[in-house]
């Protein structure tokens, strides 16, 4: 049987985790992570919005549990993706 939804996240708390990886120093486990925020939120709640960050390809977690923020939003990155020879 799958889990019951019991609390959707709204999209500030969306927002929140998302910073909170990207302004993250080093890669936090799931649990670290989910400690370090300024808010409290549902373990559940917070597991769902992973999900949804790594289906959108916003993170990945790693095999050691890691999470990494890898969607190109930098300024830099995208200044260098523009400007990026295409080969083909």
């Amino acid at each position: 049987m799958g889990s019951v939804v019991i609390h959707y996240p709204r999209l500030d708390t969306v927002f929140m985790i998302e910073d909170a990886i990207k302004k993250s120093r080093n890669y936090p486990t799931k649990t670290q992570l989910w400690r370090s925020l300024p808010k409290k939120v549902m373990y559940q709640t917070f597991n769902m919005v992973l999900r949804y960050l790594e289906d959108s390809n916003k993170i990945v977690i790693d095999k050691d549990g890691k999470v990494v923020w890898v969607f190109a939003d930098n300024p830099n990155i995208k200044k260098a993706l523009r400007e990026s020879v295409r080969v083909m």
